[in-house]
């Protein structure tokens, strides 16, 4: 089951981008929780709090249990605005879930055993092709990661999603034949290997050559048989 935090919140009555700027100046974040065919409720939330759960990672797939003036709301965060330039929260969205209901988040790739893979020991890299996985899952069921483990992948060999095995009732909404992460081939791999194929090659070379001596010896043979075709006059002179 999903953990499931606390975060405090307080009713905002205004709305609109002077109580947005007014609430920022006094340290908190605007916000709003909607959904579950409830009318949605504006709120704010302190800005060192929120920037903290923001920065510990996961944040979007994070339950909340926010408590609004006595009042608990289970919650997810489904979207929050930055400041361009200073990096701190400006705004942030919950989207209120109800019991046994399903959700689509956005999940992190996790890779495992990357030191251990023939292909990085090789000289190798990992390079992660999806950082993320779309999936569809109970809200008390979100995963925190998928593991993508590349422990027996070779050089330029990658692993789909159709490899991954994802936790019981989660759905990807990910093609099955997405390539996740690829092990790239180090710098002058492909040099290296058409050098050793040529090198292959030329050692099989004289082998078949072999055979050329064995060949040339032919002429000698062939010369035996003037020295056959000298005895016939020889022998002719005797009937005479």
């Amino acid at each position: 089951m999903a953990t499931v935090k606390e975060l405090k919140a307080t009713a905002r009555p205004k709305s609109g981008k002077g109580a947005a700027r007014a609430e920022r100046r006094a340290g908190r974040v605007p916000g709003v929780i909607y959904g579950d065919n409830q009318p949605p409720v504006t709120i704010s939330v302190d800005d060192r709090e929120l920037r903290q759960r923001i920065l510990a990672g996961r944040f979007l797939t994070t339950l909340f249990d926010i408590d609004l003036e006595g009042k608990k709301h289970r919650v997810i965060p489904r979207d929050y605005h930055l400041d361009p330039v200073k990096d701190f929260p400006l705004h942030v969205d919950f989207m209120r879930l109800g019991e046994g209901a399903t959700i689509r988040v956005s999940v992190p790739l996790h890779i495992v055993n990357g030191e251990t893979s023939p292909g990085v020991k090789r000289g190798g890299t990992v390079n992660i092709v999806t950082h993320t996985l779309e999936l569809e899952c109970a809200v008390d069921n979100i995963p925190q990661y998928i593991e993508a483990d590349v422990g027996s992948l070779e050089i330029s060999y990658s692993l789909h999603l159709s490899d991954v095995k994802l936790p019981k009732g989660v759905k990807s909404l990910t093609r099955e034949d997405a390539t996740l992460v690829t092990i790239v081939p180090p710098s002058g791999y492909a040099e290296e290997q058409k050098a050793a194929a040529a090198a292959a090659a030329g050692g099989a070379a004289p082998a078949a050559g072999a055979a050329a001596p064995a060949a040339a010896a032919a002429p000698a043979a062939g010369a035996a048989a003037p020295a056959a075709g000298a005895k016939a006059p020889a022998g002719g002179d005797k009937k005479k």
